[in-house]
Parts: structure tokens; sequence; C-alpha cells
């Protein structure tokens, strides 16, 4: 277990292991994977934050990345100097390649170590790991503060059906829940989200916890207020609300659940299911 972890980015606690170390595509910062690339070239990052309790900060130091999609949806293009990602979550990035070793560098959000990765044009010298900043400031975004691409937009449309879904439980007890529920394999449609075919699905999530959730939905990709971005998996930080809507196209039985694999296996998860 890990104590004094702490991100003001996520609204405090930022997680409760410490990890050993942390891996950029599977490999360790001392044996960093090198990307081949040429001076000039505008590549497309797509980062994947695979982790169970951890956020990660990703950036090139220096050098701006610009954002175009989140969890896969194309968003309003956004420079930033750093992304933050949530355990679950997808951010595309496109970045042009100065000559020589561009490192690229996801620092775990409040927590100790690095995941690194290079770009080389094939000159100069790879930089020391131990001289890369331990910090990446500036403009720093995370995908559920981006706006939607306007070709993704959902039209427009009263909701059919309203659902709250209460994050519930501390860490004094580390019973993680949804609406004071944990649950239940043996009984999965206790306390189920009905929802039916074709229907408008607005779902207010509400932390009233004092960590922050990742919280994601299968089988559905949904709109965040206020026309932002089209995504399955978001940030929600501590007494923060997050308030999104679907279309119900995908008949079937699907569970929504904070990504953080600790919390989710503890009972914070519900269940989105199809009813007649």
């Amino acid at each position: 277990m890990l104590e004094g972890a702490t991100s003001s980015y996520l609204g405090g606690d930022a997680g409760d292991v410490d990890m050993p170390a942390h891996l950029f595509n599977g490999r360790a910062a001392q044996d960093a994977e090198v990307l081949q690339s040429r001076p000039g070239n505008r590549i497309r990052l797509r980062i994947i934050n695979t982790a169970g309790d951890t956020a990660y900060r990703v950036g090139v130091p220096g050098q701006k990345i610009t954002l175009t999609h989140t969890d896969g949806f194309p968003v309003q293009h956004e420079d930033v100097d750093a992304v933050v990602l949530g355990m679950g979550e997808r951010i595309d990035a496109i970045l042009t390649v100065q000559d020589g070793f561009t490192p690229l560098l996801a620092l775990p959000e409040g927590k100790e170590g690095r995941a690194y990765g290079l770009i080389s044009t094939g000159t100069g010298t790879a930089p020391d790991v131990a001289a890369l900043p331990s910090s990446l400031d500036g403009i720093v975004t995370d995908g559920g503060r981006l706006k939607a691409a306007e070709s993704v937009l959902l039209t427009a449309k009263k909701p059919d059906r309203l659902h709250t879904m209460r994050l519930t439980g501390t860490m004094a007890k580390y019973d993680w829940s949804i609406n004071d529920r944990r649950f239940n394999m043996k009984k999965p449609f206790a306390g189920a989200f009905n929802i039916s075919l074709d229907e408008r699905v607005q779902v207010k999530i509400v932390n009233d916890t004092a960590i922050w959730h990742p919280m994601h939905l299968h089988g559905h990709s949904f709109q965040l207020n206020g026309n932002g971005a089209l995504k399955d998996t978001v940030i929600v930080r501590p007494k923060e609300t997050v308030t999104f809507e679907f279309d119900a196209d995908n008949p079937g039985q699907w569970i929504a659940h904070c990504h953080n694999a600790y919390h989710a296996e503890q009972g914070m998860m519900g269940l989105f299911s199809y009813v007649r």
C-alpha cells in the first residue's frame, strides 16, 4: 500500500499502490524503447494507460503536443505541454519530430518514478534518464476537459431516461461501491440501471468519496455535458459531478465500473441492463 501520494490535478489522493517500476511498451526506463523517425516528420502517438492504479502525465519536455482524439473519437485540436490519462483512457497526439533524440515522458501522477521512451532520427546522443525533468508543467489537460469535434456530436435530444450514479466508499474501510451498493457477482441485477433500446440516456456521476475515480462504461461511448468529448472513460474528481449522455443502441448487459482495478474488485461496479 502507498500512503502520501497526492495530486492537486486529481483533487487529492493520487493512488493506493506503490509500483516498483513504470513501463513504456513493457520496458523500464533503463532499457528504454527507441522508435525511429526522421527530422520534421509529423507522427501520431497513440497513448494508452493500461495501469491498474496509476494516472500518468505524458508529454515531451520542452515541446508541445497536439491532442486530436480521446478514446478513439476526434476532438477539437488542442496544443498542450502534457496530458493526464486515467486508467483505461486513450489519447491520440501529433508530434513534430526534431533532429536527434526526443524523450517521450510519462510521469506517474502523485507517485515516484517515470515511464520513458525515445524517438531517434539517428543523430546525437540519448539523454541521461536521471537528467530528465521530474515534472511536466505548463498547459496540462485531460480527455474529460476536451471538446468533441463537430463530426461526432450527438444529435440534440431530450433524455428519455435519467440515472444518478453516486460513487461511495472510504479509504479507511476500502469499501468502494456505487449508490452504497457493492457489486455482487451472484446478484448482478441488484440495483441495476435499467435502460431500453433507442433511448437517450443521461447519467449523472456524483463522486461522494475523497478520491478520484476513472469511470468506464462498457458497450457504449458517451458525450460529456456541454459538447464535451465522446468517450467511454472519464476522470471524476472528489466531490465532483460529471454528467454525460449516450444512445442505447447496443442491447445487452453492460458493466460500468471504476477503472482502478482495486476499487472495481472491491465493488465499485454497476450494471446497465437493457429491458423491454
